[in-house]
């Protein structure tokens, strides 16, 4: 039935529908009030029933206000109490505190954000579903901004201790697309016959498609390069259920509205290089522009305390930046120690580095007698210490590997496949039996929440060090006769950050004293890393969820300019050393990757080209035959939806990425190694890939390829080279018990 026009202060639904659910005909439309249609609806009788009582309220002139306060009193004690609800829940939510403390309560936390969700979406279905004057619901709505201001003005930070920009973006992702969804569901439901009938339909079979992409998606959790997780029997498994649902969003669903995941071009295009001499020639594309230079700092040297990002790290080397004019009427030559300048033509810049000193002017290093990590020169080495010289084994290669680990922070196993497909599919192509080969670990487990322990297992073996002034991994390279180099794409320092508070003065050099070539300065720049503010931000910094740009390019390119530079000027002068039967020094390179660590689990997705441009480039050149590539991960992801309110995002958190390309040489020395000393005569690449390892392992990894070809049998046995025990339990691999997310079935 309908009714006939109706005041502005009365409000009827946009369509009333009979009991079959379709619209009145026009004959029942052109019937009078007083008139019922031979079959009334229920739905009818409270329209009619409302439209009398409105009608009567209209004719009481002064008493109409008291009238209306009596019909809307209910829902707007309903609306004060969702209101009530919502304020609280989101205060809740707010609960901060250390690292530790949001870890142990992030369960609650993304429960309370859940609530205030719901209350609200509830709060604003009822003011536009429900029959209340529009003056009503816009009292409410202003209500209801003012309240948002409030609460975003009390907490809008980016940190543990305050996090509430975090909450905010959370909050958003799951009110808008659910409000979205209602909003779109009643207008059509309004607008269409049997929407209802239809709407189950389509519920159906979206609900069978969508499980259907759940046992796809959870398949292919387990799936690797070469392999896939095996449930063997006596090994530990992922605990929980498992469900992925995080796969169902297509990719760029959770940042889409941040903004491209493209980096825009500068409006100039400047060609600038600078040749073996050290002479920097530019051309800018505006011939009427001034050219600038900005030569930036040398990092490498720096003592701890300049190196802390908390007391302005950043801010040194903007002060030590020096601008220089560029003419290309006179030579620009830059001071041996320069790793990198940026050029400015007009508005654009661009960044160029180098390898500096080159390695004929490289000395060899010699440590320090108090630091010296050689077996040797320790105060604990003992000549009858258990040792292995590979030249006792008969045909083995002698020489010693090169070394380069890239570090993905924040990436799992799970989501380097899920945002790196073409770099996934090169890695396939890195198995060459007989050249070199690859194998990935499908039960790597974190041993900490974030990078801190993680690395520290790592790079020094022990998550809290047990001597004063410990030293990187790269350090006992260094020490050996490798070449090292560090390339830190974040404006961070890892030493300072993680192990700076163990030396006894912060005057120390960790860079002096391990590396022979660092490149950071370049990602320190305020274009990437801002010097107002918090550089960490939602929205800029290494933390952004939106696109890493830097002068027109990613700011992972700049750092892969730099690793191809140190790949070619290494290799060719390692070559030409052998080709003249001299000694050659290998090389360690280490590179850390920030794409991942952001909220939305996107931003890696623009890494994908570059890294498998790396990989092939690696693959093609044959410097796999003699290099040893690792590609890890700290941790999974430990923010966002996924880790927040999903089993799946958990297990992810605690098993990281990694895989490594050994050379033919060396899985060959490793086979016959384990055959002849292991206790288990399987092959350790093959079994350490379904078995419970951690960067424990990694470590006592890094460990053996820097003391070869004569190595400690102890390291030999706890590293990837060595078949790990079968069945290990989190307890024997150094997993505390409230960490562990892999247990034996039996004790889950």
């Amino acid at each position: 039935m309908s009714y006939s026009r109706l005041s502005s202060g009365d409000s009827l639904p946009l369509y009333n529908r009979g009991s079959s659910g379709s619209r009145s005909n026009s004959s029942e439309s052109s019937s009078a009030l007083g008139t019922a249609s031979p079959i009334i609806s229920a739905r009818d009788s409270i329209d009619l029933a409302y439209y009398e009582f409105s009608s009567k309220r209209q004719k009481h002139g002064s008493s109409n206000n008291w009238a209306n306060l009596i019909l809307h009193a209910p829902k707007l004690v309903v609306v004060a109490g969702l209101l009530t609800i919502f304020v609280t829940s989101y205060l809740l939510s707010l609960q901060a505190g250390d690292l530790v403390y949001i870890n142990e309560h992030l369960g609650t936390i993304g429960a309370e954000l859940l609530v205030s969700v719901v209350s609200l979406t509830v709060t604003t279905v009822m003011l536009y579903a429900g029959r209340m004057r529009s003056n009503t619901r816009r009292g409410t709505l202003l209500v209801i901004l003012c309240i948002s201001v409030i609460l975003y003005w009390y907490d809008h930070g980016e940190r543990f201790e305050h996090h509430g920009f975090y909450n905010i973006l959370v909050f958003l992702l799951i009110f808008v697309p659910l409000n979205v969804a209602i909003a779109l569901f009643y207008v059509l439901w309004c607008k269409i016959e049997n929407f209802i009938v239809y709407f189950f339909i389509s519920l159906a079979i979206g609900g069978i498609a969508a499980s259907a992409s759940l046992v796809h998606y959870r398949r292919v959790f387990d799936q690797g390069t070469l392999g896939v997780f095996q449930y063997t029997p006596g090994e530990c498994q992922w605990t929980g259920r498992n469900i992925p649902f995080i796969d169902l969003l297509p990719a760029g669903t959770q940042n889409f509205w941040a903004g491209s995941m493209y980096c825009r071009p500068e409006s100039q295009r400047i060609k600038a290089s600078v040749d073996g001499d050290g002479v920097l020639r530019v051309a800018c594309e505006s011939k009427n522009k001034d050219v600038f230079v900005d030569v930036l700092p040398e990092t490498r040297q720096w003592p701890l305390k300049d190196k802390d990002m908390w007391s302005g790290f950043n801010h040194l080397i903007l002060e030590q930046v020096v601008r220089l004019p560029y003419s290309s009427s006179r030579p620009f030559v830059l001071n041996e120690t320069t790793q990198a300048v940026v050029v400015r033509c007009g508005s654009s810049s661009t960044i160029v580095t180098r390898v500096s000193p080159s390695l004929a002017k490289l000395p060899v290093y010699v440590p320090p007698s108090d630091s010296d990590t050689r077996p040797s020169s320790s105060p604990t080495f003992s000549p009858k210490s258990a040792r292995f010289n590979v030249s006792e084994a008969p045909k083995m290669q002698l020489g010693r590997p090169n070394v380069i680990y890239l570090m993905l922070d924040a990436v799992s196993h799970r989501q380097f496949y899920r945002r790196l497909p073409k770099s996934a599919h090169v890695l396939k192509t890195l198995h060459r039996p007989g050249n070199h080969r690859l194998f990935e670990l499908y039960r790597y487990h974190s041993v900490g929440f974030s990078t801190d322990n993680n690395t520290k297992a790592a790079y020094t073996g022990e998550i809290y060090p047990s001597q004063p002034n410990p030293l990187p991994i790269w350090a006992y390279y260094r020490d050996r006769g490798y070449v090292t180099a560090r390339i830190e794409a974040s404006c961070d320092d890892w030493a300072k950050k993680y192990i700076g508070s163990k030396f006894d003065s912060q005057e120390y050099s960790v860079g002096n004293r391990s590396l022979d070539y660092e490149l950071s300065s370049p990602f320190c720049l305020p274009e990437y890393f801002p010097n107002v503010g918090n550089a960490y931000g939602n929205f800029k910094g290494p933390n952004s969820i939106t696109a890493h740009c830097l002068y027109g390019r990613y700011v992972h390119d700049w750092a892969f300019d730099y690793l191809y530079q140190l790949r070619t000027e290494l290799s060719e002068h390692r070559a030409k050393q052998l080709a003249q039967q001299k000694d050659a020094r290998p090389f360690m390179i280490t590179a850390t990757f920030i794409e991942g660590h952001e909220g939305t689990g996107e931003v890696l997705r623009t890494l994908d080209d570059s890294l498998a441009l790396f990989l092939e480039s690696m693959r093609d050149s044959g410097e796999l035959d003699d290099t040893v590539l690792i590609i890890g991960a700290d941790h999974g992801l430990h923010m966002g939806l996924n880790f927040a309110f999903l089993q799946s995002g958990r297990i992810e958190h605690k098993n990281p990425f990694l895989v490594m390309s050994v050379p033919e040489w060396l899985h060959e020395f490793s086979e016959k190694y384990q055959t002849k000393h292991g206790s288990e005569k399987v092959s350790p690449f093959a079994a350490n890939e379904q078995r419970l390892v951690t960067p424990f392992e990694t470590h006592h990894t890094f460990r053996v390829l820097a003391d070869w070809p004569e190595f400690e049998t102890d390291s030999w046995k706890r590293s990837l080279f060595a078949t790990q025990r079968a069945g290990r339990t989190c307890e024997e691999a150094g997993i505390g018990a409230n960490f562990c997310m892999c247990k034996i079935p039996a004790t889950q």
